[in-house]
């Protein structure tokens, strides 16, 4: 397995693909790597001639610098884990020097409102951060299909408006949230779950699950109070948001249209870790 941590070697092997006209799949990565990632990967695989997966825990994506300095880093192992696949993987692990420079600042970017939705509202800064950083990925591996999760779906539809304003010529993939047994969507995070909020994090699962059981039946309005009722005076969890939202614009709604596709998204603390889901609904 080729492991690179500089620009100048990654771009080599990129240039060489290239020249013999062979498909680049790309998985961009913040580490801690667990089987939802490693399901991407292997999509990737089946897809492209060539796999690169970037490690890199990007600084200017976190609005809260506790949240950054805490965030697994376990590198070693994430290579190891992406042995167990294949050793044809090309990992690239860059330093915030090696991407940034001495300054590492986000361009600040317009992605049509889509930016100023949920996580928007909490998160300041953040897609800039998202679009700076994949913006600079895209532009060392020159990859022909991206893959992203769809636990982050807002940042999926950042990253494909992403690519139409830079007019990027990738084709960004968006593939299923990979869940533990209990439902839980997987998470980098996860890993610093105590056993007992691991356990009773399952209800953000089955409260999505009950939404879009709900949703052809319910009001928004009394889901809205049905979700935060779930939540309230919970020992172990609390609730930041909650929406229902159109899937195209991310903008929550009071009222649904049959014509229009809509998600239903979350953001729960459990302690001091952040977790998010989300569920098509109709």
């Amino acid at each position: 397995m080729q492991v690179h941590n500089n620009k100048r070697d990654i771009k080599a092997d990129v240039a060489q693909f290239l020249r013999e006209k062979k498909t680049i799949g790309f998985v961009p990565t913040m580490g801690a790597l667990h089987d939802g990632h490693l399901a991407l990967v292997q999509k990737a695989l089946t897809e492209n001639s060539v796999v690169v997966v970037s490690i890199f825990v990007n600084p200017t994506q976190f609005n809260n610098p506790e949240d950054l300095q805490k965030y697994p880093r376990t590198i070693s192992n994430d290579i190891n884990l992406l042995s167990t696949i294949s050793n044809d993987i090309i990992v690239f692990c860059p330093t915030s020097e090696e991407i940034y420079g001495s300054n590492p600042i986000s361009i600040s970017y317009d992605f049509c409102g889509l930016e100023h939705e949920m996580e928007g509202k909490f998160r300041s800064g953040h897609f800039d951060g998202v679009g700076t950083v994949i913006k600079h990925l895209f532009e060392i591996i020159s990859p022909t299909k991206a893959y992203f999760g769809e636990k982050d779906f807002q940042q999926l539809q950042i990253i494909k408006k992403l690519t139409e304003i830079e007019k990027m010529p990738v084709q960004i993939v968006g593939c299923p949230i990979y869940r533990e047994e209990s439902g839980l969507a997987l998470s980098s995070r996860n890993k610093r779950l105590t056993d007992t909020q691991l356990k009773e994090a399952s209800l953000i699962y089955r409260t999505l699950l009950e939404v879009k059981n709900s949703f052809g039946t319910k009001s928004v309005v009394s889901l809205n109070e049905w979700v935060t009722k779930q939540f309230e005076n919970h020992p172990e969890l609390t609730l930041e948001y909650f929406e229902i939202a159109e899937v195209s614009t991310l903008k929550s709604i009071t009222k649904k249209d049959k014509n229009i596709t809509y998600r239903a998204f979350i953001a729960v603390f459990a302690g001091e870790v952040r977790l998010i889901d989300n569920i098509a609904l109709n």
